[in-house]
């Protein structure tokens, strides 16, 4: 399971060089741990992992009564755990953290210390039930963990260098070639199908068995559940009734999530806390609504109108047809061949939305209506910036076509109104490459390369 978070674990820990400690974020199942463990046994002389999910009080007494003597701390904490610490070259891990508050109010004077590495690992760490009583440290730097992505996907399955020819025609803007495309498309409805979920990759990997697949990732769901009941505390119910209208709600033809189709008398300030109650334990990827396309999104951000996507597509789609307990094997064939009743754009969409996310990018779509302008009625699925902004044209809008048939009056409204900041016009489809004076044609599968 190679995964290219690494990449960052070793750039932190020669930059930092014991400086800060590093926290790694992300939702439940999505590899935080073994991504860890991974790094510490191969960069360093030795490591300890403290799992706050399955550990002593014995243990956490260390943290409560001799963080003020740090050589007893260390002492006691080498012996518990039956390790011997080397000095700059040892990496402590409290995974789970936010099991224990402590701990991570804790880093503060670890780090200052200055004598080991540390690195934090939890989900549902920024909310407020786990950050109450502490004071967050300023040593921590945090970055996000994603599920896997399509490469990743393609890592896991032997694929390669699929992955590499993949890359390598989209940095030439040259089509893949219909065999290749084929091949790509059919590994891209796999994933789309198991998700980036390591567990439901893993079985995937081993079985080829959609089925035994759709098992992990009920398991997952489960655990999502259990944990809105357990966290969420007076949000409970609402954010139960946003997680459960989330398929429903992206089958809408506009996407955009209708607090109306949860109550009448639903308001977005009565829910907008769970709406981030999901977004901060990474069970959802939030779309906001920019209202002026130009470069600094967030300041034209319409707070009352976004889109709600699930963070992974696997466990969208268990959620969507779940009704039996179980997915049938003719559901997963005609998802495998793009047969399925539904609007297929849902799933499309999401997909993308993941990809880009993983990928760097924040999510925000444009909507525009008015009754009298017909020229104003527009809806662009994604908008995202380039990476060196210039003086003018910074804005890349992106449509997502599941189908093979399709119109671009939205495109082509928004490149008429907005000639002065687009820099460019993006279709993700179905079909291969192509490169127009006006629109950049690109296959679904290279989404994350954007």
């Amino acid at each position: 399971m190679k995964r290219k978070i690494y990449e960052q674990l070793l750039a932190w820990k020669q930059q930092s060089q014991g400086q800060t400690a590093l926290l790694i974020e992300g939702a439940r199942r999505v590899g935080k741990s073994y991504i860890v463990e991974q790094f510490a046994r191969h960069e360093y002389a030795s490591y300890i992992i403290i799992d706050f999910n399955n550990t002593t009080e014995q243990l956490k007494d260390l943290f409560r009564n001799y963080l003020t003597d740090l050589d007893i701390f260390y002492t006691y904490l080498g012996m518990y755990k039956g390790v011997k610490l080397v000095e700059r070259n040892t990496l402590i891990v409290f995974d789970e953290v936010q099991r224990f508050p402590q701990a991570r109010a804790a880093i503060k004077y670890l780090v200052k210390d200055g004598r080991y590495d540390y690195i934090e690992t939890g989900s549902l760490v920024s909310i407020r039930k786990n950050v109450k009583d502490i004071m967050i440290p300023s040593e921590e730097e945090a970055i996000q963990m994603q599920p896997m992505d399509f490469e990743e996907f393609l890592w896991a399955m032997d694929q390669e260098s699929l992955a590499q020819y993949i890359r390598f025609q989209f940095e030439r803007s040259l089509p893949m070639g219909q065999d290749m495309h084929r091949k790509a498309m059919t590994w891209f409805r796999q994933y789309m199908i198991v998700g980036g979920m390591p567990q439901a990759v893993e079985k995937y990997a081993l079985t080829r068995d959609f089925e035994q697949v759709d098992r992990q990732k009920r398991n997952i769901l489960t655990l999502y559940r259990n944990d809105i009941q357990h966290y969420a505390d007076a949000l409970e119910t609402k954010v139960t009734q946003i997680f459960d209208e989330l398929p429903a709600q992206l089958q809408r033809h506009e996407g955009r999530f209708r607090l109306a189709d949860l109550s009448k008398e639903a308001r977005f300030r009565d829910y907008d806390s769970a709406f981030l109650w999901l977004a901060d334990a990474k069970i959802v990827n939030i779309c906001f609504n920019c209202t002026e396309p130009n470069i600094g999104y967030r300041l034209t951000r319409a707070g009352n109108s976004l889109k709600c996507y699930m963070a992974d597509t696997g466990l969208l789609i268990t959620h969507a047809f779940d009704e039996n307990g179980r997915l049938s094997a003719e559901l997963y064939k005609k998802l495998m061949l793009d047969k399925l009743e539904v609007n297929g754009g849902m799933i499309m969409e999401n997909m993308v939305a993941q990809m880009l996310l993983a990928g760097g990018h924040k999510l925000y779509f444009f909507s525009s209506y008015s009754k009298e302008n017909a020229e104003m009625r527009m809806e662009i699925d994604f908008l995202l910036s380039k990476v060196a902004p210039t003086s003018r044209h910074n804005v890349l809008a992106i449509e997502v076509k599941s189908g093979k048939h399709y119109t671009l009056t939205s495109l082509n409204k928004f490149a008429r109104k907005y000639a002065n900041v687009l820099d460019r016009s993006c279709v993700l489809h179905t079909a291969d490459m192509e490169v127009t004076p006006t629109v950049t044609y690109l296959p679904l599968y290279m989404a994350g390369l954007l």
